[in-house]
C-alpha cells in the first residue's frame, strides 16, 4: 500500500526539516513507518555484487565507492527495503587485474547469486566484466571507468556506463586549460588502457583547439616515484604538464610537481580527472592545477545535500566524487528494479533505458538508450592549496553533458 501524504503531513515535515529532503528517522516518525514496519520486509534479499580493485593503486577510490553504495543501501532498507526485500551488498576484490576480475565475478554470480553486478575502474577490466555479465544474463553498472569503447565498438546490452566517458571530460576541462596555461602541453601518462583513452582524448580535444602536444612520458602502472618524469617534462618548457593517472599514481606524481616547484618555473598542472578522492590523500599544500570533476561537494542540490549528510553520518567524512558514484549507481539500479516491479534483468534494463533521474547536480542526467551512456554535467574545478568551503576545489565551470557528448548517430555502438 502506498503511503499517501497530506497538505497538513506535508507542512509538518517541512516545518521541521527546512524544506530539505534528510536522513533518519524523523519523516518516518511523522508519516507513521515505525521499526516495525520497515522490519516487515521479507524473503531474499536483493544482492548487488560491489567489483571494485581494493588491493591496487585505486584502492582509496575503491573503498569510496563502497561507502556512497552502502549509504544508499542503509537509505532503501531503514524504509522496507525495495518490493518488500531487503538489499544487500557483497565485495570482491579485482585488483585491477583481468583474471583476478573475471574468477571475482564468477563467484558473485554462481556462488553468491548476486541479482546485480557494479563497480571496476580499470578499462580493461570493465570490458571483460561487461562480457561476462552478458553471457550470465546480469546487469553490471560500470561506476568507474571511462574508456569510449563501453558505450561504443564494445558496448553490450546489459552494460550501462555512469561515469563520464573520456571525450566527456576532456572536452570540458581543455578549455579551461589553455585559458590558463596556454596550449603547448607535455604528457605523463600511465602504461595502461585507462591512461591511453585519456591521453587520446586529450590529445584530441587539445588540436581541435589549436593546440600541440611538445612531448610524452609513459610511467607504469603503480609508480611512486615521479621525478625523472616531471624532470624530463621541465626540460621541455611547456605551458602545463597534462597528468593521465588516477589513484595513487596522480598522487604522488602530483607530489613531485610540488617537491619540483614547477610552479614557480610557470609550468602548470592538470587532467581530465581529480577530486577530493586525490586532493585529500595529498593535503592542501600539495594540491595544484585545473581538473575535470565528476561531482563535488558544493553542489548545491537537495539530492546532494542529503547524499552528503548521509555519508558525514555513516563514515564522518565529506563525499569524494567516488562515493557520489557508488551512492548514485547504486541508487539507479535500486530505482530501476522499483519501477519494473521486478528484478529480472531485461525488466530492469528497458527500466534504466532512456530514464531520466536526479543526478544529484543542476542538469539533467539520464541513461542513452542507444549506448547506455549517462550523459551528465561535467565540473570543472581549479585545486587548492587550502581549505575552500567544502573541499579542495575552486568550481570554473558547469557544463552540461549534451555539449559535450558525443552524437548518437557518431557512436559505433549498436545494442
Amino acid at each position: 500500500m502506498v503511503n499517501r501524504v497530506s497538505r497538513r503531513t506535508f507542512l509538518r515535515i517541512s516545518a521541521v526539516t527546512g524544506g530539505a529532503l534528510v536522513f533518519g528517522d524523523l519523516i518516518d516518525q511523522v508519516l507513521g513507518l515505525t521499526g516495525s514496519s520497515r522490519a516487515a520486509m521479507a524473503g531474499e534479499p536483493i544482492k548487488i555484487g560491489i567489483l571494485d580493485p581494493l588491493s591496487s593503486p585505486y584502492k582509496t577510490s575503491s573503498i569510496h565507492d563502497v561507502h556512497g553504495a552502502t549509504v544508499a543501501m542503509d537509505w532503501y532498507n531503514e524504509r522496507g527495503g525495495v518490493l518488500g526485500r531487503p538489499v544487500s551488498i557483497i565485495e570482491a576484490d579485482d585488483a585491477s587485474n583481468v583474471q583476478t576480475a573475471l574468477k571475482a565475478a564468477t563467484k558473485l554470480i554462481k556462488d553468491d547469486r548476486v541479482n546485480f553486478l557494479m563497480g571496476t575502474f580499470n578499462g580493461d577490466v570493465s570490458l571483460a566484466v561487461a562480457e561476462l555479465a552478458k553471457k550470465e544474463n546480469k546487469l553490471f553498472m560500470v561506476t568507474g571507468s571511462h574508456v569510449l569503447e563501453l558505450t561504443g565498438s564494445a558496448c553490450h546490452s546489459h552494460t550501462f556506463v555512469f561515469l563520464p566517458n573520456a571525450q566527456m571530460m576532456a572536452q570540458a576541462v581543455t578549455p579551461h586549460l589553455i585559458k590558463a596555461y596556454g596550449n603547448r602541453w607535455y604528457m605523463v601518462t600511465a602504461d595502461t588502457m585507462d591512461g591511453k583513452a585519456a591521453a587520446q582524448a586529450m590529445t584530441a580535444a587539445l588540436k581541435s583547439q589549436g593546440g600541440e602536444v611538445i612531448g610524452a612520458t609513459t610511467t607504469t602502472f603503480g609508480a611512486t616515484d615521479f621525478t625523472a618524469a616531471l624532470t624530463e617534462a621541465k626540460n621541455a618548457k611547456p605551458g602545463a604538464i597534462i597528468l593521465n593517472l588516477y589513484g595513487w599514481d596522480l598522487v604522488n606524481a602530483l607530489k613531485a610537481y610540488a617537491k619540483l616547484e614547477l610552479a614557480k618555473e610557470k609550468i602548470g598542472v592538470g587532467g581530465m580527472i581529480g577530486g577530493e578522492q586525490i586532493g585529500r590523500p595529498l593535503g592542501y599544500a600539495n594540491n595544484a592545477g585545473i581538473w575535470g570533476l565528476i561531482w563535488d561537494p558544493k553542489i548545491n542540490t537537495e539530492g546532494s545535500k542529503r547524499f552528503i549528510q548521509g555519508v558525514i553520518d555513516k563514515y564522518n567524512h565529506t563525499p569524494t566524487s567516488r562515493c557520489y558514484l557508488g551512492y548514485a549507481a547504486m541508487s539507479q539500479i535500486l530505482e530501476a528494479v522499483s519501477r519494473a516491479g521486478t528484478t529480472d534483468t531485461a525488466a530492469v534494463i528497458n527500466a534504466l533505458e532512456g530514464h531520466q533521474f536526479d543526478g544529484l547536480k543542476e542538469g539533467r542526467s539520464y541513461f542513452r538508450a542507444a549506448d547506455h551512456q549517462h550523459v551528465q554535467d561535467v565540473l570543472v574545478g581549479e585545486a587548492y592549496g587550502k581549505e575552500l568551503g567544502l573541499g579542495h576545489y575552486k568550481i570554473l565551470a558547469t557544463v552540461p553533458g549534451d555539449s559535450v557528448a558525443a552524437l548518437q548517430s557518431d557512436t559505433p555502438c549498436r545494442l
